[in-house]
């Protein structure tokens, strides 16, 4: 079983950063793959960045050149660095980890892009 933590999230104006942070309980984590996931109101749950227990990595259209995902597996977390936010980003963003067919979230961090 692994527990997933978001933090990082807020309001921040068109244009500015944030950076995501995913801390994941067990002693395993550099097995999983990892990815965030955003749901914003209306819509379906959508991938924005993968990083494969090996490190490969992929993005979605929408994040391509703006987001960027890493992992310290020595402590257990995952990390996504938003710049260049736009309003359309507003989403709760997800934690994802799976291995060997277990799916994990984590409860989701708010990112509100507003003026």
């Amino acid at each position: 079983q692994v527990q997933l933590v978001e933090s990082g999230g807020g309001l921040v104006q068109p244009g500015g950063s944030l950076r995501l942070t995913c801390a994941a309980s067990g002693n395993i984590f550099s097995f999983y793959d990892m990815a965030w996931y955003r749901q914003a109101p209306g819509n379906q749950r959508e991938m924005v960045a993968f990083m494969s227990s090996d490190g490969s990595t992929y993005y979605a259209d929408s994040a391509k050149g703006r987001f960027t995902i890493s992992r310290d597996n020595d402590k257990n977390t995952m990390y996504l660095q938003l710049i260049s936010l736009k309003p359309e980003d507003t989403a709760v963003y997800y934690c994802y980890a799976g291995w060997y067919g277990n799916h994990f979230w984590g409860q989701g961090t708010q990112v509100t892009v507003s003026s």
